[in-house]
Parts: C-alpha cells; structure tokens; sequence
C-alpha cells in the first residue's frame, strides 16, 4: 500500500496507507463518533470541505449500497480511517468504501492513530489539514496551509441550481436546499406532501408565489453566517407562512429574528447525542453534524423560545417563536444515520400547517363579518 501523510496546521503529522483517490487535499479536520453510517456521512453535503476523522476503528465492513445515499455527488475532501476493511460482507454492498471513493476522487487515509487525532482536536478545535504523499516536506506543507483559507461559498457549492418537484397530494411544502439531506425529502415524500426544491438564494417573493403551505429550512455546510440572503429571504417569509428549520436552517431561522451564532471548538458530530425537550422533559437521543451554535443569551432580545438544550454542554438544540409558526431544530430529525426518537418533528411541522390554517380561515371569516 502507498504511504500517505495528514500534516495538521500545528506542524503534527499522522502516517497511514492510501485508499480512494491520490490527490493532494486539505480541508478542516473534524471527527464524528458514529458507530455506523459512514456511507451516509461520506454524502452528506455538510460536509463540504471538511476532512472527516471516524472514530469507530473499522470502517467499511458492510461496503457501500445504492440505497443509503444522501446526496448523489460527495463533498467530502478526505476520510481518515483506523483501519479499513477491504472486502466488505453483506447482502446490500454493491461496492466497497475504496472503490466509492476512487470513483469519486476522494482520498482516504487509513492507519492512523484515530483516537490520538480526535484528541488533538477535542483539546485544540477543528484546525486545516493536508494530505499528502510520504515524501512531500512537512514545512512546506504547514507553509501551504498557513496561506490556505476556508472558502466561504460552500451553501453554493452544494445547493440545488434549478429548482425541481417531488409530486404528491398532500401538503405544499417548499424546502430550501441549503444542502439537503435526501432524508429530510424522504420523510416528507412519505407523507405524501408535494415538495418543491428551490436553490439557497431563492428570495421570499418567489417562494410566496409558489402559495406554499409550509417552507422547510434544511441543513448544510459552513457558517450561516455566509448565507446572508437566506436571513433577509425568511424575514420576508416568517410572518406569511408555517416554517421548519433543521441544523443550519436552524441556524438561519435564529439569525432572522435577531439572535446570535458562533463557532464551536471541535463541533457536534455524530449520532448519539442526548437532548433534553424542555417542553415535554423528555430526552432524546439524536444525530448530530454542525460546528457552529445559537448563541443562548442572544435568545433573550428576540422573539424566541428555548425549546431544547444539549446534555453534553447545555448548547441550544430547539428554538420556536412566540408569534409565528416557526420552529427549529439543531440536530437532525431525519437521522440517516442515527436515531429516529425525534422523527415526530415532521409530523408536527404538518400539524402546525393545519393549526395556522384553521387560524387564518377564522381571521378571513371575522375580516368577512366586519365588512
């Protein structure tokens, strides 16, 4: 196998053997503590310049299949692994996790002291990372990473160009690609709400002609900062219509009503994260992949509620607003991988539909009666 180097911008450097693609890549290394579902993760638009450490120490046991894809193009840059498994067993693979990447080239590395990386970052946060052959110099790699900057375009990048339609004879529901997990899509598909795509940059009055009955705000890659057309886009929205955000749609939705964001140190990645509703004071298990937060005391000069905190570190996990019907979430509902224990959430977002309905046909029917 060919010798391969991950080189930190801290000067720390883990060898490992290739796999997937040969290309030279850097990207932020982050990791994710998911047991299961690389398959997943490797497709998640979230990840979009990242460099994903997996902390499982095998991977790739049960291959690849044409069934648990979350996007159909990658935007991962990189995979580091333990220790890879080269001929995947199970009645679904159709491919392994080398040949998944090499088609797409992606890189991986595997070999590497995983749990020595994922402390580097727990210690130190997410820091740039380049991956490279044995023999390339190690100072001119942390010279090549110290004039390396995180592009800022990644919602872009991943974001649906046209718009397009998922028919069905249920609820109108618009969702807004930020880089949609093709879960979110199949929760709403299976029941039965008739889904129209739009790109990230869509503005309100052209989401408001579509006469949508909720508008779905979905996860994605980067700093929702970055994104300022999606916050003017559901200021236009929030009052006009029933709203669900998830993950950096959550992010987006607090930032249109005038809370806070900003980075957390090494993120939340992974699929079992506990958070506590404090509505029903029930706690949750859930999926988890963002590295950026609501700000807590930024909630109290806005019109929201804390609906739901992290366990691990007390971070906002579920806003709604007092006025509108708006709420979000931080993790992901859909799971894909992970849990289902918040699945519900889609239920309730087309509950709220029908609540805001009843609402607005009373206020039609006194506005009738006065005239």
């Amino acid at each position: 196998m060919t010798k391969r180097k991950l080189i930190l911008e801290d000067g720390t450097v883990f060898t490992g053997e290739a796999f997937g693609s040969m290309k030279e890549v850097s990207g932020e290394v982050v990791f994710n503590t998911g047991m299961t579902g690389y398959q997943e993760i490797l497709t998640d638009p979230s990840y979009c310049g990242q460099i994903v450490t997996m902390t499982y120490p095998l991977i790739g046991n049960y291959g690849i299949n044409r069934d648990d894809f979350e996007t159909i193009t990658p935007s991962i840059h990189a995979l580091i692994v333990k220790e890879l498994c080269d001929f995947p067993s199970n009645y679904r693979s159709e491919e392994s996790v080398h040949d998944f990447l090499e088609a797409n080239d992606i890189p991986g590395i595997s070999g590497v002291d995983t749990r020595k990386l994922t402390r580097i970052i727990r210690n130190h946060g997410t820091m740039k990372g380049l991956i490279v052959s044995e023999e390339y110099p190690t100072d001119k790699a942390l010279e090549r990473l110290k004039n390396t900057h995180q592009k800022r375009d990644q919602v872009k990048r991943v974001s649906t160009v046209k718009p397009y339609v998922v028919p069905g004879r249920g609820k109108r529901i618009v969702l807004i690609d930020f880089g949609m997990k093709h879960g979110i899509l199949r929760e709403l598909t299976k029941r039965n709400c008739h889904v129209t795509v739009v790109p990230y940059h869509y503005s309100a009055e052209q989401i408001l002609r579509m006469k949508p009955e909720g508008v779905m705000l979905t996860n994605g890659p980067g700093d929702p900062q970055d994104v300022p057309e999606a916050i003017e886009m559901i200021k236009g929205i929030i009052d006009k219509t029933t709203i669900f955000g998830i993950c950096l749609g959550h992010q987006l939705l607090a930032l249109a009503c005038g809370a806070e964001t900003e980075k957390l140190s090494f993120g939340h990645r992974g699929s079992n994260h506990p958070v506590k509703d404090l509505i029903k004071n029930k706690t949750y298990m859930t999926s988890q992949n963002h590295g950026y937060t609501v700000k807590k005391e930024s909630l109290a000069n806005t019109d929201l509620e804390l609906t739901q905190t992290a366990l691990n570190d007390g971070t906002v996990e579920g806003i709604r607003h007092l006025t509108y019907p708006a709420f979000s979430v931080q993790y992901h509902p859909e799971s894909s991988p992970g849990p289902d224990d918040t699945n519900q959430l889609f239920d309730q977002f087309l509950l709220n539909i029908e609540a805001h309905q009843v609402i607005d046909k009373e206020e039609k029917s006194c506005q009738s009666v006065k005239i």
